[in-house]
């Protein structure tokens, strides 16, 4: 077997489709389905069953892939660094996050980080949840992932950075707005919450704190949302009353019409770094999450 053929399986898994991998490599579905072959024939068992709609792995190809995956991610971060050591301080630092993070917790370090490696390319890879930046960081070379705390994905490292309080952001004439702090009887006779997406890492965190507060089914199935800041935006135009961490940045003139009421009841939000191998990132890698880590604003005061 090759390195080549490991990458396609790997792709194959993901995807579902030889025809998709195949569209992705610019080569035929039969050039992809020889990779496969090769590794079946080499391990002397199958790695795939063939459906009307695609491919899933057998047990045998779930633990093929799960190997493979590992190493090849591990293979492409130790060649990424060979090449920024060649280099010296020239290279790149890839970044996995979603929508809103960059603007959030990431503006200062981006400026203090230029600053001090001019010749370092930053990328930014955007997705939508944290298990698609679980996903991205295994099948494509990246050195790091913003996302929020939760369960981690098998050979993938959590290091917290920052917890984020959440608050209830209600419009200014809103008669929440002068209450000290939102209760689970306020959340519950809310007529509108606008929760995070129905499969998010945050939604999880909240159904189940919900589900201790005695907070019915029927509250926690209010308006979902793409990102936090079009949760505030929905906020401020009277749609609901949104459940969102204290970002930074909420609390400045950007949202003159809107009040953030603490929720006590609700236990903070961690977000910070995932990575494949911490001990493995590239010096640039390492500097780069680490001035996050440095810069990056807590909470602003509440009340």
């Amino acid at each position: 077997m090759t390195l080549d053929d490991l990458r396609v399986f790997v792709a194959v898994c993901r995807a579902g489709s030889l025809s998709a991998v195949a569209r992705d490599l610019s080569c035929t579905q039969s050039a992809v389905s020889q990779h496969v072959k090769r590794l079946e024939k080499e391990v002397g068992i199958g790695l795939l069953e063939r459906h009307p709609r695609g491919v899933v792995p057998t047990p045998a190809g779930r633990v093929l892939q799960d190997a493979a995956a590992d190493g090849i991610g591990a293979l492409d971060q130790a060649l990424r660094r060979l090449g920024d050591l060649a280099r010296g301080e020239s290279g790149s630092v890839r970044v996995t996050t979603g929508a809103t993070s960059v603007r959030h917790f990431m503006a200062e370090a981006i400026v203090d980080f230029r600053r001090a490696h001019p010749q370092v390319s930053l990328e930014f890879q955007t997705v939508s949840s944290s298990r698609s930046c679980f996903e991205a960081l295994a099948a494509h070379d990246l050195d790091l992932a913003w996302i929020t705390m939760g369960t981690p994905a098998r050979g993938i490292e959590l290091h917290p950075v920052v917890e984020l309080p959440w608050v209830l952001a209600v419009r200014a004439d809103d008669p929440l707005a002068a209450a000290p702090a939102a209760s689970p009887a306020d959340l519950t006779a809310s007529a509108q919450l606008i929760l995070p997406p129905e499969h998010s890492t945050s939604r999880g965190h909240l159904d189940d704190r919900f589900a201790e507060l005695g907070i019915p089914r029927s509250t926690a199935t209010g308006t979902g949302i793409a990102d936090w800041d079009t949760a505030v935006h929905l906020a401020e135009l009277g749609l609901g009353h949104a459940v969102v961490p204290d970002l930074p940045g909420l609390r400045g003139p950007g949202h003159p019409g809107l009040t953030l009421v603490p929720v006590p009841c609700l236990p903070p939000l961690q977000v910070g770094w995932a990575v494949r191998r911490w001990s493995a990132l590239s010096p640039l890698a390492r500097a780069f999450a680490d001035t996050v880590a440095r810069t990056c604003p807590a909470p602003g005061p509440i009340g």
